[in-house]
C-alpha cells in the first residue's frame, strides 16, 4: 500500500508540477555541465508567460524531431492497450528515467511572441527590440555571442511570430538551436505549447547547486517591448536531446506524503475493529 500510494504522488508531482532531467551535453555550457541533473517546474507558465532569459525545457517532436508515424495494430487487445496501460507503465518508467522516444531538449528564451531578435550590431551583440544583450554572465567563458557551430552562420534577423520562441544555447560554439533551424518551418523558432516548463534548479551535483535566475541583461528596459512597426520586421551540431532523470524529488515527495496516509488509514482501521462486537 505505501509503494502505490506513494508511485501514485511521485507520479502526479511529475505529471503536474516538478520533474527532473539529466543533462548530456554542452550545449548549455557553463550554465549547465554534462552530468547536471535539473529540475523544471511545470506549473509557472500557468501564473506568468514565458519571458526572455528563461532556461526552457521544450518538445522538439514535430519542429525539431519529425513526428514519428503512426503504425495502429490491427488487433484491437494490443490496440487497447496502447490507449489504456502503455501511458501508465511509460509514466512509471519516467519516474526512473526510462521513458522511451523521449524528444525534449533545453535552451534559453531569447525572444518571445513578436519580439525582433537580431545578430550582431556593431559591437558584435545580440539584440532583442533594438536593446542589446551583454551575455558574459552566462555564454561559455571567451566565446562570442554570434560563434556558432562550424559551418553555419550566427547571423539571424527575425520578429518572432505569434505563439513562438526564439531559443539559442549558451555554449553558442556548439549548441543547435533556433539559429541554424531558420529554413524549417517556424525559420527556427519553436511553439509555446510545446515548452514543458521553466529549468529552475541544478540539484545534482551537490557542488553544483544552485538556483537558476533570469540573467539581469534581460531585464533592461525596452526589451519586453515586441517591436510594432513594419521597419522592425526581419530581412529576408549540438542540440542534443536532454533525458529524464531518476527524480528523486517527486519520489521522496511521494513517500514522505505516502507514510502518513498510510499511517492514517491504518489507525482507523484498528479503531473501526475495536468498535465492533466481539465475535463479530
Amino acid at each position: 500500500m505505501l509503494i502505490i500510494v506513494a508511485l501514485a504522488i511521485a507520479l502526479l508531482i511529475k505529471t503536474f508540477i516538478v520533474q527532473a532531467f539529466f543533462i548530456p551535453s554542452g550545449s548549455m555550457e557553463d550554465t549547465l555541465e554534462i552530468g547536471d541533473k535539473i529540475l523544471v517546474n511545470k506549473l509557472v507558465y500557468h501564473f506568468r508567460s514565458i519571458q526572455p532569459g528563461d532556461i526552457v525545457v521544450f518538445n522538439g517532436e514535430g519542429s525539431w524531431v519529425p513526428t514519428a508515424p503512426s503504425h495502429p495494430s490491427s488487433d484491437p487487445f494490443v490496440r487497447a492497450y496502447d490507449a489504456t496501460l502503455k501511458p501508465v507503465f511509460d509514466s512509471i518508467a519516467g519516474l526512473f528515467g526510462t521513458a522511451p522516444g523521449q524528444t525534449d531538449f533545453i535552451k534559453r528564451v531569447i525572444g518571445v511572441p513578436g519580439d525582433h531578435v537580431a545578430c550582431c550590431n556593431a559591437q558584435g551583440l545580440v539584440t532583442v527590440n533594438g536593446v542589446p544583450l551583454h551575455e558574459q554572465s552566462y555564454l561559455y567563458p571567451g566565446e562570442t555571442p554570434g560563434e556558432a557551430p562550424a559551418g553555419y552562420s550566427g547571423r539571424f534577423n527575425i520578429v518572432v511570430p505569434p505563439g513562438r520562441l526564439w531559443v539559442m544555447g549558451d555554449n553558442r560554439a556548439v549548441s543547435d538551436d533556433s539559429r541554424l533551424r531558420q529554413n524549417d518551418p517556424g525559420h527556427g523558432t519553436i511553439p509555446e505549447s510545446a515548452v514543458v516548463g521553466r529549468a529552475f534548479m541544478i540539484v545534482w551535483p551537490p557542488s553544483r547547486w544552485r538556483i537558476l535566475p533570469i540573467p539581469s541583461t534581460f531585464l533592461k528596459p525596452g526589451i519586453d517591448k515586441p517591436a510594432t512597426s513594419a521597419a522592425a520586421a526581419a530581412a529576408g551540431s549540438g542540440a542534443v536531446r536532454i533525458e529524464p532523470a531518476a527524480p528523486f524529488l517527486p519520489l521522496a515527495a511521494g513517500f514522505a506524503g505516502a507514510v502518513p496516509l498510510t499511517w492514517l488509514q491504518r489507525r482507523l482501521r484498528r479503531r473501526w475493529r475495536r468498535r465492533l462486537p466481539r465475535g463479530s
